[in-house]
């Protein structure tokens, strides 16, 4: 049977046992008695919450604001309510019941651009504006795709290097931007978020400046396989992208993300990236938005970049970013990863559907489903950055998210 531990207790009554169910995930280890601080500490757990739904309030961080535009793009509730339900582990559950189970911290479900569902937990309300972690890479993407349909960026096959004048002569500088996008540089570079890898040192020179994000990317020569043949997740090729970006414009990432995307897609309310101590945008993780927002971003991908009559970005990009039967074999689902394939930064469903996603460590995901009009974001607070960590509460999103698209009509036929 399909009913919530909530609606459960408002049957029984509201006893000290349901008051228990009825707490959050873990919300004392996340700082609730301390009213979810936001403290220099931001990835400390009792910090989570507060720093990661505004970061620019944290003490040491600078940020960078992408304003929005005098139009908002309508998310208006749909007509008939529609109950998501999904199944994990042979049981059934409802979407309350998932929330009651897993740390997030928003939740944002759209059909046709129309509002099914939309959940703040922890404290959180709709002005907060989320850390994407790595979401943002697809948003650099699309601003890739920007600038190539403005003709800033001449060709996806041009080295790095020529748009970046202090990566010139290096290896990522000799990349090209679409390996790059594809993340096949073939440059070794770890990510195992335990502090140590290259990843954490990428990060350490972004918030310290010392050494510089150009010299720890300039550091990067060994290849472990030709470039442009195989997808090894690295988020160095993003930061070089992002520089590629304001290279090619001479603008910063918070204006081309104003212009190009936040003003004409008609966000609700100013995002904001993050910047290092070079005053250059996090392009590979530091983007932060309204859980609306983030939807709004589903809802032109859902469209291939078209609003109205506007073309914001180009489509034929948007497919070959996108669309699984459009990547090279290595980058198809179950060959770039056991699961996933890869496309330009972009995360690609096994379904024969054109499904795709943002994703982000510690459970951040925007998934979407054109042909259908779904969209799905989620914010979370997960304990550990990856599945390779801690797998169930990533598994039981995915699950949740094929009890999404079957509940609203979309399309779940594996690849």
């Amino acid at each position: 049977m399909f009913m919530s531990i909530k609606n459960l207790c408002v049957l029984v009554g509201f006893g000290a046992a349901c008051a228990s169910a009825l707490a959050e995930p873990d919300e004392e280890a996340l700082g609730k008695s301390l009213g979810y601080p936001n403290g220099a500490r931001w990835s400390a757990m009792e910090n989570r919450v507060g720093a990661w739904s505004a970061l620019d309030r944290v003490p040491g961080v600078l940020s960078d604001t992408v304003a929005r535009g005098n139009t908002v793009l309508p998310l208006p509730p749909v007509s008939v309510p529609v109950e998501v339900k999904y199944r994990y582990r042979n049981l059934g559950y409802t979407l309350d019941e998932y929330l009651e189970r897993r740390r997030i911290t928003g939740l944002l479900i759209l059909k046709n651009g129309e509002i099914v569902a939309e959940r703040y937990r922890y404290g959180r309300t709709e002005d907060a504006r989320f850390l994407s972690f790595s979401m943002a890479k697809s948003v650099t993407s699309m601003l890739i795709g920007a600038a190539l349909q403005r003709g800033l960026i001449t060709s996806l096959d041009d080295p790095a290097g020529q748009y970046v004048k202090d990566l010139q002569g290096s290896a990522y500088g000799q990349t090209s931007i679409r390996h790059l996008l594809r993340m096949s540089s073939g440059l070794t570079f770890t990510e195992r978020y335990d502090g140590q890898d290259d990843v954490s040192k990428l990060s350490r020179s972004f918030a310290t400046g010392n050494p510089s994000v150009t010299s720890v990317l300039r550091s990067f020569s060994d290849r472990h396989s030709p470039s442009g043949q195989k997808f090894v997740y690295a988020s160095a090729e993003t930061e070089v992208l992002g520089r590629v970006l304001t290279g090619a414009t001479g603008l910063s990432m918070a204006d081309l993300t104003s212009e190009w995307l936040w003003k004409p897609m008609g966000a609700e309310r100013d995002a904001f990236w993050c910047k290092g101590r070079d005053r250059q945008a996090g392009a590979y993780f530091c983007f932060n938005a309204s859980l609306r927002d983030w939807g709004r971003l589903g809802v032109l991908m859902a469209k291939d970049g078209k609003l109205g009559e506007q073309q914001i970005l180009p489509a034929d990009y948007l497919r070959e970013a996108t669309d699984a039967a459009l990547q090279p074999p290595a980058f198809a689902p179950y060959k770039a990863t056991p699961y996933f394939g890869y496309g330009y930064q972009f995360w690609l469903h096994p379904l024969k559907e054109r499904t795709f996603a943002f994703q982000g460590v510690y459970g951040q995901s925007l998934f979407v489903q054109p042909a259908t009009g779904i969209v799905m974001v989620q914010t979370a607070v997960y304990a550990q950055a990856s599945g390779h960590q801690d797998p169930e509460p990533y598994a039981e999103r995915a699950a949740f998210w094929l009890g999404v698209l079957q509940s609203l009509g979309g399309r779940t036929e594996r690849y």
